[in-house]
């Protein structure tokens, strides 16, 4: 299972711009009737490598899922359905306009981040708080007859709910495990953690004003940001990718637009990537850095988690050096790890498991 993010913005924010550079899909701008969805491979190197040594029949890269819904606009009632398509990812990508451009309309008198900003996260939680009564409604019962489980849930949910009224998004309010256990079906779009894109209209934007103002709001928050060239990375992602280089060293980056958030979401969402290797396939998985290795293995098969006796690490690094696993193992450098171990990036893996569970 790979990375699901949804992209969130006010309209002519260059929300769709910001799709396009990210995915490669090349869709036209939408009248706020449908979102667009997208699933790209998460370019790694270290997969190709691997590639060239086992030559597996099979080949399945990490995947970024990408949902871009219509614009928010404040107020418009609109913003619960809207955002019922991204409950369920796992981090929000918040495009903020960063550019002066007297052809594009504005939301807002002015460009404005913080106006901006202000008005996504009241959207966010206008569904929060509609989501939570909802839950508190389907509880009342329960709680009438006793039910000391419903009355901790919903003991928390008003607290939690409370907050989001004091304008405090979920992801602010620094619940504790309780809590967030509590809240955990609800799945809040305001908990869900934040990547800034700041959306310019080229590279001399790159420290504005308005990209300035947006700095100091992820730094704030603890968040990460990252600057795009919405419109010319749109249009560099149509070309080769030997041409796509060029354009991006024209540009003055290092990285495409989709390289640059992807090291940014993984670091909001602490994500590890880990292989399984073999003739019959090659592998990348994802999983939570500080995950235990029965933890990891289950996302490989539940029945792994369930049934684990031991993994088998290899280190990338040493496997690309040494040029086998057998050069790995006669070196010493293969291991084998148990219940505890927390997986690392790049770990190579072979599960034991007992079948049986």
């Amino acid at each position: 299972m790979g990375l699901c993010c949804g992209l969130v913005g006010l309209p002519s924010c260059g929300k769709t711009v910001i799709f396009n550079a990210i995915t490669a899909a090349g869709v036209s701008s939408y009248n706020g009737s449908k979102m667009n969805r997208a699933v790209i491979n998460i370019p790694d190197q270290r997969i190709n490598k691997l590639v060239d040594m086992y030559h597996p029949q099979k080949t399945v890269p990490a995947t970024l899922d990408v949902v871009d819904i219509p614009g928010l606009k404040r107020g418009d009632g609109q913003g619960f359905r809207l955002l019922g398509h991204i409950k369920d990812v796992e981090a929000l990508l918040h495009v903020v306009r960063c550019f002066e451009d007297e052809n594009v309309l504005s939301e807002h008198a002015r460009i404005d981040p913080v106006w901006d900003v202000d008005t996504v996260n009241l959207e966010l939680m206008a569904a929060d708080s509609n989501t939570l009564l909802n839950k508190l409604n389907r509880l009342a019962k329960k709680v009438r007859a006793g039910d000391k489980d419903a009355i901790r849930d919903v003991s928390n949910c008003e607290k939690v709910y409370a907050a989001i009224q004091e304008g405090i998004p979920a992801r602010k309010q620094n619940l504790n495990a309780k809590e967030l256990f509590s809240i955990r079906e609800c799945n809040l779009v305001s908990l869900k953690p934040v990547l800034y894109i700041a959306n310019i209209k080229s590279i001399e934007d790159a420290n504005n004003n308005h990209v300035t103002a947006l700095r100091e709001i992820a730094h704030g928050e603890g968040a990460e940001i990252i600057i795009i060239c919405g419109k010319d990375e749109a249009d560099i992602t149509q070309f080769g990718i030997n041409e796509q280089q060029e354009f991006l060293k024209d540009l003055g980056l290092k990285e495409s637009s989709v390289e640059r958030l992807l090291s940014a979401a993984y670091e909001i969402l602490g994500l590890v990537n880990f292989f399984t290797t073999g003739e019959d396939e090659v592998r990348a998985w994802t999983c939570l850095r500080g995950d235990k290795a029965p933890v990891a293995a289950g996302k490989i098969h539940t029945d792994m988690e369930k049934g684990f006796i031991r993994m088998e690490i290899i280190p990338y690094e040493d496997l690309i050096e040494l040029g086998s696993e057998a050069a790995v193992a006669k070196a010493g450098r293969q291991r084998i790890e148990g219940r505890e171990y927390e997986v690392q990036e790049g770990d190579i893996v072979v599960v034991r498991f007992n079948r049986k569970g």
